[in-house]
């Protein structure tokens, strides 16, 4: 099982839903940057369950940075953070253990691990785990902050109902925006809409899902490989990392099919001494290299799988065709919860990719 990524920065993460605790490890950080521990806290916040829209599992999410990490400071030494689950029952998995649930990893991860896998929440594949995603990209995040690039994502849709897109000509104020909301939605009457719908589908024993979008700002030019180390490459091995995302594309995405070439290229022009394009279709990327321009990413986030309808399933030990009804706490839709994750996982692959710019050729 490999569960760490990274090149100049590099994370390992550990841990089940049900374990005593999930935790993760940041190599590769420089010592002397300033944490804001409460920043942290805030984040962590964005992802935990709120009303009738989350699962009714809430966990505290205190985060304990147990090495790496004094008086303020990174030591630059491995930066390890611990994060307790206190909130588990695992009772509600037993009856159901060798009954397969639809959309869930439970059958590959017996034909993978062959029984031996923890089983309890989802284990070592439950959503639960994002939350030291989080932890560490707050870290990410606060340093990119300092350096002037900005990231910030809303719900551009859940099931039918979508929210405004991003503008391009007020990026920075929609992206101090939707960060200072636990439900990030442009237009407010769409954040109502998006409710009611998700209060409605969890009466129905049912789920939703939708589509993110994402939004950097301030990158300059010249980040990022041609081919492997592509930004596109690694935020999308980064962001199908994720539980759930089912797609990742970067602009015009899909809609680049119905386009000819004219309108797909991106004019350049040299304007407040400065070139830039007149466009950006192409998200800020050419070549899988940063151009400058705002980096724009949709990323779609599939139905919780775990739905209280009753379901076909099979029962993996005594290979019988059975039906399922799942018991425990589980989320009707995710996407709200999700979007800090997203948000979280780009911060460290920005990083890593800067710092190998920096490497060979600094900050700038």
């Amino acid at each position: 099982m490999k569960n760490n990524f990274g090149n100049q920065i590099s994370l390992t993460l550990f841990g089940e839903s049900h374990g005593p605790c999930i935790g993760i490890t940041l190599d590769g950080l420089p010592s002397g940057i300033y944490i804001d521990l409460n920043r942290i806290q805030r984040d962590m916040d964005k992802r935990r369950a709120k009303g009738k829209i989350s699962t009714q599992r809430h966990e505290e999410d205190q985060v304990h940075i147990v090495s790496g990490f004094f008086e303020g400071h990174t030591t630059g030494s491995s930066l390890t953070i611990i994060i307790e689950n206190k909130n588990t029952r695992s009772q509600d998995y037993q009856k159901t253990q060798y009954r397969l649930r639809p959309g869930h990893a439970d059958y590959t991860a017996f034909e993978k691990y062959e029984g031996f896998q923890d089983y309890r929440g989802g284990g070592h594949f439950s959503g639960r785990l994002t939350a030291c995603i989080v932890a560490v990209g707050s870290i990410c995040a606060q340093i990119l902050e300092s350096q002037g690039v900005y990231i910030g994502s809303h719900l551009k849709q859940v099931y039918t109902i979508c929210d405004d897109s991003f503008d391009e000509k007020k990026l920075k104020e929609q992206i101090q925006y939707v960060n200072s909301l636990d439900f990030a939605v442009l237009n407010e009457q769409k954040a109502i809409e998006m409710n009611a719908l998700i209060e409605e589908v969890a009466q129905n024993k049912d789920s939703v899902g939708g589509i993110l979008e994402t939004a950097i700002i301030g990158l300059p030019a010249g980040i990022g490989e041609p081919f492997f180390d592509s930004v596109e490459s690694v935020l999308s091995h980064l962001l199908f990392s994720i539980p759930a995302v089912k797609a990742v594309s970067f602009g015009e995405g899909f809609g680049f099919a119905s386009l000819l070439g004219s309108q797909a290229n991106d004019a350049f022009v040299y304007t407040d001494h400065h070139i830039k394009t007149k466009t950006n279709h192409n998200a800020g990327i050419n070549g899988g290299i940063t151009n400058g321009m705002p980096v724009i990413i949709h990323t779609c986030v599939k139905p919780t799988p775990s739905i209280f309808k009753e379901q076909d399933s099979v029962d993996y030990q005594s290979k019988e065709n059975v039906k399922l009804t799942i018991q425990g706490r589980h989320d009707p839709c995710i996407i709200h919860r999700a979007r800090i994750v997203v948000d979280s996982i780009i911060a460290f692959g920005i990083l890593d990719l800067w710092m190998a710019k920096r490497a060979t050729g600094g900050w700038r």
